[in-house]
């Protein structure tokens, strides 16, 4: 058996709404918005705690997370993850594809007017221009356009998956997990700012691991949906156990490759649950992988931090966001960034947590405490964050 893993997952319940919001002194979504927005102190702090709310409710380990990143950038942290968790929700809140890719369109619309200067009425964007605009006050002249294309790639990245279709193979699995939850990660970065690439690269991995969990534990509720407007965690377990779902169509969303070769038909999970021939198999791989991502981001925090090399190129670099070769000569080393960096690659502790859990269930991805959350990560997070080990 493998050693350390675990994961984020979102909760699916009905949506947040905190109790008094703000009306925010800004254009309407409908029309256009040609002057700079004008934002109060309590319109960003009622954004902050709608943020806060929403993660506390539907994300808690990035709620507690948040602890670890620079007071600097948390506002920009709470905006990224807030957003995160307004994408996952659409497919769920949505009743077919068209609606979800209006959903999708309406945060790409609020991104490209934050990014101009003229957030909407919407509190996520208020947040985020608020942590734009203290990011270019406290560094002037500070490009924020490679942000804004890593935003751009992760509402790409829910839409591609918005209709819970199959992951051809693993690969694609990865791939989507790059361009989400490491993407989110960047931005975290960039926000600092930092522009590294030996925190790029172990951000890479760690995020990779953190969506390939996030997709295994999302695995039961996709399988046994809830009714329609209804998104009780436990209702969605008790179809999974094998009762009725009120007749919505579920999906097995594990990579083709990896059910072809273990044997595993979407046919069977439907009708026997956890005991479907060949499940714990796939769910097995899968969960490998994130756990080889978690291996290697560890061994290459330890190489950097001693002044080693990282052991293998950044397969990214070069990409959008990860050109370094124009940078100007370091005055800090890698282990220097890594160490003002590091509150940002803590996911990795909640990852490792939750696949420990898993093998301890023997991969059985059905069971009720895998959805529980994590009380061991607030004291486990400041333990790894006092000794920089993930």
């Amino acid at each position: 058996m493998y050693s350390t893993r675990a994961s984020i997952r979102l909760g699916r319940c009905t949506k947040f709404r905190p109790a008094s919001r703000c009306n925010y002194a800004t254009t309407p979504y409908s029309t256009p918005a040609p002057y700079t927005s004008r934002i109060t102190d309590a319109d960003v702090h009622a954004a902050r705690t709608y943020c806060s709310g929403l993660l506390q409710k539907y994300d808690s380990p990035s709620y507690t997370l948040q602890t670890f990143v620079p007071p600097s950038a948390r506002d920009a942290y709470l905006s990224i993850r807030a957003l995160n968790v307004e994408l996952a929700r659409i497919p769920e809140l949505v009743s077919n594809p068209t609606v979800g890719a209006l959903r999708m369109q309406f945060w790409r619309d609020n991104l490209t007017r934050t990014f101009a200067n003229t957030p909407p009425k919407e509190p996520v964007a208020i947040l985020l221009h608020h942590a734009l605009s203290s990011l270019q006050s406290r560094h002037p002249g500070i490009s924020t356009s490679v942000m804004k294309g890593w935003f751009m790639k992760v509402v790409n990245g829910r839409e591609q998956y918005m209709d819970n279709r199959p992951y051809t193979n693993l690969d694609a699995l990865e791939t989507y997990s790059e361009n989400t939850y490491s993407t989110l990660m960047y931005l975290t970065l960039a926000a600092l700012p930092m522009h590294s690439m030996a925190a790029d690269h172990v951000a890479s991995h760690i995020g990779k691991a953190t969506g390939i969990a996030a997709v295994l534990r999302g695995l039961p509720l996709l399988a046994f949906p809830p009714p329609p407007n209804h998104h009780s965690n436990n209702a969605a377990f008790g179809g999974a156990l094998g009762g009725s779902t009120g007749g919505r169509q579920g999906a097995v969303v594990l990579p083709l490759d990896i059910m072809a070769e273990a044997g595993v038909k979407e046919e069977d999970v439907f009708r026997q649950g956890a005991d479907a021939p060949g499940l714990k198999d796939a769910i097995f791989r899968v969960a490998t992988r994130a756990n080889d991502h978690l291996i290697t981001a560890r061994e290459m925090l330890k190489n950097l931090q001693q002044g080693k090399d990282a052991g293998h190129d950044f397969e990214h670099e070069g990409e959008e966001g990860h050109q370094y070769a124009e940078m100007s000569p370091k005055d800090h080393s890698q282990a220097d960034e890594l160490e003002r960096g590091f509150g940002v690659l803590m996911p990795a502790v909640a990852t490792r947590l939750w696949l420990e859990k898993l093998e301890k269930v023997d991969f059985d991805i059905f069971r009720s405490e895998l959805r529980a959350r994590e009380w061991r990560l607030p004291w486990k997070a400041y333990w790894a964050y006092s000794r920089r080990a993930i």
